[in-house]
């Protein structure tokens, strides 16, 4: 559950990056945050604005759940060295990333959005002027369920996931968290409220 979020250097000297904004969803396994994050994009395709980051992780696709770009270990180490991420971590035995195209898009006034570690929050906010986290949340008999549809573990692997996640919530400033436990509308416009109160921000921050 450990994981380090790693910055890269390109940017340094201009950070934080200004005029857009970066909404992090955070959350548990289970809790449903590509779900949301599939049902905002629908609802804000008309929205250029709005940029729904594709990650690259050192694990193969599931198109059950997220779409994701894979790249394998010394790949992935080899992208990090030369500064195709604009932002990096490890969690679970993976290594995931966002592209650098992250920088351009806040830079140029957009709204990212994108599913990242707890973990990276402290560098996010290093990096970013602008950011907001949506925590999601779901009831753990629901966490459990959702987690038991992927197939991807057993129960008793799954009970040890969630007797290891984090009793607390996320600390610091403009948290936002959803309960996801009911239907998926329900959150799901929440966060689409969300980002276009992020847009909103940018559109302000723009003209500072």
């Amino acid at each position: 559950m450990m994981a380090s979020a790693l910055l890269e250097r390109e940017h340094e000297s201009s950070l934080p990056i200004r005029n857009g904004a970066f909404v992090a969803i955070v959350g548990p396994s289970g809790a449903g945050k590509d779900t949301l994050i599939a049902h905002a994009r629908g609802a804000l395709a008309g929205e250029p604005q709005v940029e729904f980051v594709r990650r690259v992780i050192t694990r193969p696709c599931d198109a059950a759940t997220e779409d994701h770009d894979t790249l394998d270990e010394a790949s992935f180490a080899e992208s990090l060295a030369t500064g195709s991420f604009a932002l990096a971590w490890q969690a679970h035995g993976l290594s995931y990333g966002l592209p650098a195209s992250v920088d351009r898009a806040i830079d140029n006034g957009h709204v990212a959005v994108a599913n990242v570690s707890r973990s990276a929050i402290a560098a996010l906010r290093e990096r970013y002027r602008n950011v907001a986290v949506v925590e999601i949340t779901a009831a753990p008999e629901i966490l459990a369920e959702r987690l038991a549809g992927r197939g991807r573990e057993s129960r008793d692997e799954i009970l040890a996931r969630l007797a290891r996640a984090a009793p607390t919530g996320t600390a610091g400033p403009n948290v936002i968290r959803l309960d996801n436990s009911g239907a998926r509308e329900i959150a799901g416009d929440q966060l689409v409220a969300i980002i276009r109160k992020a847009i909103a921000l940018a559109d302000i921050s723009g003209t500072i």
